[in-house]
């Protein structure tokens, strides 16, 4: 009986993206088409030895600055194999970047996990790709809330705590990493399939809105999103619908509940609240009308109509939107 292999040097793929911050998926793109792979026998998985780890991390250092992705591979593979010669390239290779405020180019996240620092760093380096492959597969694998809540939402804030401290800096890492958070949501799969031997609540449809004014209405996709995985009808009106508006489409389509988002004090007007709470429609002795929700930071510190309900989390939300009315 032979004796067992004994195991590859080097790191793996997965390994290896782990220490740099990207995807697995980027790390094997830059080496499909850039020639940043490594050599390996058939048969056999990719195995990253410190020369190779090197020229990727000399890679994300390019890229990070703002380098094309392609000539930042010329770069490296001008290098060559020599770890010393890559981890120390030639003053030339890397134009200088002006120091910034708020911390060097990493990302406030604190002691956020893993999938949150990876993130971070791949946010900073502008990597799209690689930012949509990890809110895809947190999405798959937890769900909405949980991705929103540990993932999304503390990378959004750290990017907000940089932008403030660094002099208007980094606002193109704060609209990347909106935009890419968007699309992630949007591509989600269809609502999870109701088990019919059991009632279910029918709270109607749930409209959604950024209140007059208000432009930041990314927080409201995330819930779009988390009702829709839970079989919830949604109308989501999108960001600064006039009052007129929303009066109209709750009244026209018989909303359930009403949603509406503020992000900041400006925004947050309490006697829209007073309106939307008012409405009525349908016969007379058998009028209705919905439940109003107020959420976003806007709204912290004012004294609320009565019977709106206040919303301070994603996953409070979806606990009282789709329970019974």
């Amino acid at each position: 009986m032979s004796a067992p292999e004994p195991p590859a040097p080097g790191l793996s793929t997965g390994a290896v993206a782990r220490l740099l911050g990207v995807s697995a998926t980027t790390v094997r793109s830059w080496e499909r088409r850039y020639g940043l792979g490594i050599e390996r026998e058939p048969g056999r998985h990719r195995r990253y030895l410190p020369q190779d780890v090197a020229r990727l991390e000399y890679m994300c250092r390019l890229t990070a600055q703002g380098i094309a992705p392609a000539e930042a591979a010329r770069q490296c593979a001008r290098l060559g194999t020599d770890r010393e010669a890559v981890s120390e390239p030639p003053a030339r290779a890397v134009p200088a970047v002006r120091p910034r405020a708020g911390g060097g180019n990493a990302l406030p996240v604190g002691r956020a996990g893993a999938a949150c620092h990876g993130l971070a760093k791949a946010a900073v380096r502008m990597d799209g790709e690689a930012i949509e492959e990890l809110l895809d597969a947190s999405l798959r694998r937890f769900g909405v809330v949980e991705t929103w809540d540990a993932l999304a939402a503390p990378v959004l804030r750290a990017v907000g705590r940089k932008w403030a401290g660094a002099n208007g800096r980094y606002v193109e890492v704060e609209h990347l990493l909106s935009c890419a958070v968007s699309r992630s949501l949007h591509r989600m799969p269809a609502p999870v399939a109701r088990d019919p031997g059991r009632a279910q609540p029918r709270p109607g449809l749930v409209m959604l809105a950024g209140t007059p004014g208000e432009l930041h209405t990314l927080p409201l996709e995330a819930l779009d999103a988390a009702l829709a995985q839970l079989g919830i009808r949604t109308l989501m009106l999108g960001a600064a619908v006039p009052a007129e508006g929303l009066v109209s489409a709750c009244t026209r389509t018989g909303s359930g509940a009403v949603v509406l988002w503020s992000q900041s004090p400006p925004t947050a007007d309490t006697s829209l609240l007073s309106v939307m709470s008012g409405l009525s429609w349908g016969p007379m002795g058998a009028r209705t009308g919905t439940r109003v929700f107020a959420a976003g930071p806007g709204w912290q510190g004012r004294a609320l109509p009565a019977h709106v309900n206040r919303l301070t989390s994603l996953g409070e939300a979806t606990a009282l939107l789709c329970g019974p009315a």
